[in-house]
């Protein structure tokens, strides 16, 4: 009897097609313009994290039910729109990052000079949603990273800090992702995954 063949996924290229690590999170990262470098600088970055973050897009299906037809019929679902949503354990504590977990507040230095003073507010506005909140992410074998980027993002769950002694304090923020007033039938995020020069892949429009 001859030696059994093993059957896996595994090829040459899965080494290569492995997104590793945290990553880390941004503020209105701009995919045409910038770079993870660049947009540090320019104060984009949310900040280390512990315990990285999520990122999760579901489609809400709606299936019409039919007398005589099994439920889950093929060409009965329907999409009525996208629950989208991304998360991060911040380890930075700073004003910015409070603001932007609280999702409606406004930002005030003391008159002393000595702090920055963050109060909720009671209405939201254009202005407390993000552009969006993108997550950059290592690719194994590219030198591109993935990016995992949603729009018009508002942390929608508040803040729940939790000081302990022999543990760095966290700043967990969940943003929740919707669509424009004028793309209401686009849903809003996007991930792009790097492709090398020269390979089938680039160019295609699919």
């Amino acid at each position: 009897m001859g030696l059994k063949k093993r059957l896996t996924g595994y090829t040459e290229k899965t080494m290569e097609n492995r997104q590793m690590g945290a990553g880390a999170y941004f503020k209105n990262y701009d995919v045409e313009t910038d770079n993870f470098t660049d947009a540090v600088t320019a104060g984009k970055l949310l900040g280390a994290t512990q315990g990285g973050g999520n990122f999760s897009a579901k489609p809400i299906i709606t299936t019409t039910e039919v007398d005589g037809v099994p439920s889950d019929a093929k060409g009965m679902e329907d999409i009525d729109g996208w629950d989208v949503n991304m998360s991060a354990n911040i380890l930075e504590i700073t004003a910015e990052n409070i603001k932007i977990a609280l999702g409606a507040a406004t930002v005030a230095t003391t008159t002393d000079g000595k702090y920055k003073k963050i109060t909720g507010k009671s209405n939201i506005d254009p202005a407390d949603y993000q552009d969006n909140i993108t997550f950059l992410g290592t690719m194994s074998g590219f030198d591109e990273p993935i990016i995992l980027q949603i729009y018009n993002a508002l942390a929608t769950e508040g803040i729940n800090i939790n000081p302990q002694d022999k543990k760095t304090t966290l700043l967990p923020t969940k943003f929740k992702a919707h669509a424009s007033f004028d793309k209401l039938d686009e849903p809003p995020f996007a991930i792009f995954v790097p492709i090398k020069a020269g390979s089938s892949e680039s160019g295609s429009g699919e």
